[in-house]
């Protein structure tokens, strides 16, 4: 046989193979991160919900979903064991990194151009107010309705019409 034949398959099995050694090694590396589980640490399982574990046992792990609310879960419907600060993060919405970072960040964009404030009073101000013309109109449209509405045809708005 030719060597360019046996190619392909050769390929395919080398393939083959890394796919499976990379599936067992996530699968090794999730056996260990379940069994490291201790009393205390916060997980969230496969279904997306937080706990904390209790009690750990061969197949099963006890954790509390709520405080005084206890389910046994089988050690490999644990997603994540989470570290302290994350875990306090998601469930208790603690937020550590905001307040150690201190960053103030303005309501507004006046830092942004860097204009003093004696700068920003020589400044036009835009009136971006309705225009009074059209502002008359509509008082005019308005009234004219009112005067529609109050000939007598004894509806108001919002009432279906008697036949």
């Amino acid at each position: 046989m030719d060597i360019l034949t046996l190619l392909p398959f050769i390929v395919l099995i080398g393939a083959m193979f890394l796919m499976t050694r990379s599936a067992k090694k996530k699968q090794a590396a999730a056996a260990q991160m379940r069994s490291d589980m201790q009393p205390g640490t916060g997980v969230r399982t496969i279904g997306g919900m937080y706990a904390t574990v209790k009690e750990v046992h061969d197949d099963t792990v006890l954790l509390e979903v709520a405080p005084g609310v206890h389910a046994i879960y089988a050690k490999n419907s644990i997603g994540a064991v989470l570290d302290d600060a994350e875990y306090n993060r998601i469930v208790h919405g603690d937020d550590e990194e905001l307040d150690a970072d201190g960053t103030v960040v303005p309501d507004d964009a006046s830092s942004l151009t860097g204009e003093s404030g004696a700068d920003k009073a020589d400044v036009a101000k835009i009136d971006l107010g309705k225009d009074q013309t059209a502002d008359d109109a509509g008082t005019e449209d308005a009234a004219a309705k009112d005067v529609k509405d109050s000939k007598g045809d004894g509806k108001a708005d919002g009432e279906p019409e008697a036949k």
